[in-house]
């Protein structure tokens, strides 16, 4: 064990009480040593759970037993999700966005992982390169679904090309066996221009069809390309080449609805907005299980606006899995979003470039016109990273600098990290205050409503 500790202990809760103090390190639970938060759940289910725990300044551990009742909460919040090691990732993938980034951001960010634990908890993919037969059975016995797997390509040699692992060629016979045991799966194909697209790609999705018919949903969604990526063959879609992926998708769709009655192969929206196109409306979706992966992501929030549905956890789905992700709840909190009392005058969205058209739209249709739209372009990545995810502080002072002192501008906190931008930059290194507001349509609506009425009571 890492020496993974007691981050917080819940008010009234069985834990409340006993010789358990918040940084005391967990050493064991009932005699065992869990390697991580799903086995040390399944350890405190039952009715008696014995801890033991090392205090610093002890020179001896202390054991603690706690009485409650079977599948009550212990009450304890643990600072990690896994206990032993983070298994990392040993491909070295012409397209991966960690190789991409600058030098100078938070040493957690360059971490890589390819751990089937991390793709239960929060979501991530795995290649299954490192994949093995016991953590199969675990998964099987433990019932560990859905799993997230990254697919690529179904052809060996080109998957171990692209994923520059000989390993790679092989690795989806898990994908089988994992399908076979009725293991729920989310895969998804990043596709790269001039790689693995056209015919890869069909052969990609006829294979998918016809040896891994079980699968929920397939994403495409295109490579991240910044300015630091040392690949030759890595370039970003044209608008021809992301209308030939969504016909693609298109054609696949209509197959799997024939063939197993639903839909699983999926364009992301981000296909859509480079083809100069409409993502799908709502309803086109199935599952919205690959929003973070840009699935669905455009109809939820313009539903949640609407007032139909809502979408608690989006995010960008990269960065935040990891990096000072709580054990629990599975997301690092962003930041506490702002009082929209506080909010008058003038007001504008920060956003990406993809989201700024579409939010722009959004206001003029529903009688918010007088509402701005800033867009702020991503020169600290540069390439094709437009998302609102990734903006970062640097580029959020540049656009920040020249707006009148007396707007208010509201951020969405997509792009924080327990209050933190991917440059390790803060809400309060920007140079005037900006309004956090949680990304989903139906809270923006709300803060929104609050401006306008509070207009309307001063006019």
């Amino acid at each position: 064990m890492s020496g993974v500790r007691i981050s917080s202990i819940s008010a009234s809760s069985p834990a409340t009480g006993t010789d358990i103090e918040v940084g005391d390190e967990l050493v064991s639970v009932n005699g065992r040593e869990p390697t991580d938060i799903i086995e040390y759940q399944q350890l405190i289910d039952g009715n008696v759970v014995a801890l033991v725990l090392q205090r610093e300044g002890r020179a001896l551990r202390h054991k603690v037993t706690i009485n409650k009742e079977v599948g009550q909460p212990l009450g304890l919040s643990i600072d990690s999700a896994v206990f032993d090691r983070i298994r990392t990732c040993d491909n070295h993938c012409t397209f991966c966005f960690i190789y991409q980034l600058p030098k100078g951001m938070r040493r957690s960010l360059y971490v890589k992982d390819d751990d089937f634990r991390l793709s239960f908890l929060y979501g991530n993919y795995t290649t299954l390169t490192r994949f093995t037969e016991f953590d199969l059975e675990r998964v099987i016995d433990e019932k560990l679904s859905p799993l997230y797997v990254s697919i690529h390509s179904t052809n060996p040699e080109l998957r171990a090309e692209m994923l520059r692992n000989p390993r790679g060629a092989t690795s989806l016979r898990w994908l089988r066996e994992l399908l076979k045991a009725g293991i729920e799966v989310h895969a998804q194909v990043v596709v790269c221009p001039g790689v693995n697209d056209g015919a890869e790609l069909e052969r990609t999705l006829q294979d998918v069809v016809t040896l891994y018919p079980e699968l929920v949903t397939i994403a495409l969604v295109p490579v991240g390309v910044s300015d630091f990526t040392l690949e030759e063959t890595m370039r970003s879609h044209t608008p021809e080449e992301a209308r030939s992926v969504i016909e693609m998708a298109d054609k696949f769709q209509h197959l799997t609805a024939e063939l197993f009655g639903r839909v699983s192969v999926y364009a992301s929206d981000e296909f859509y907005l480079v083809a100069g196109r409409q993502p799908q409306p709502a309803g086109s979706f199935e599952s919205l299980d690959q929003a973070e992966n840009g699935i669905g992501l455009v109809a939820a929030f313009l539903e949640s606006f609407d007032g139909h549905a809502e979408m608690d956890k989006l995010g960008t789905g990269f960065f935040q899995s990891v990096d000072g992700a709580p054990a629990l709840g599975y997301r690092a909190p962003r930041a506490d979003a702002s009082d929209e009392r506080g909010v008058g005058g003038d007001v504008a969205l920060l956003t990406g470039e993809y989201a700024a058209p579409i939010l722009r739209q959004l206001l003029d249709q529903n009688d918010f016109a007088d509402i701005g739209v800033l867009t702020v372009e991503n020169r600290y990545f540069g390439g094709n990273i437009k998302v609102a995810g990734l903006m970062t502080g640097a580029d959020l002072q540049r656009v920040l600098v020249d707006v009148p002192a007396a707007t208010t501008c509201l951020l969405p906190d997509v792009c924080l990290s327990e209050g933190r931008f991917l440059d390790g930059l803060g809400v309060e290194d920007l140079p005037r205050p900006v309004n956090i507001v949680r990304t989903t349509g139906q809270d923006l609506r709300s803060v929104l409503e609050g401006v306008r009425s509070k207009k309307l009571v001063h006019s």
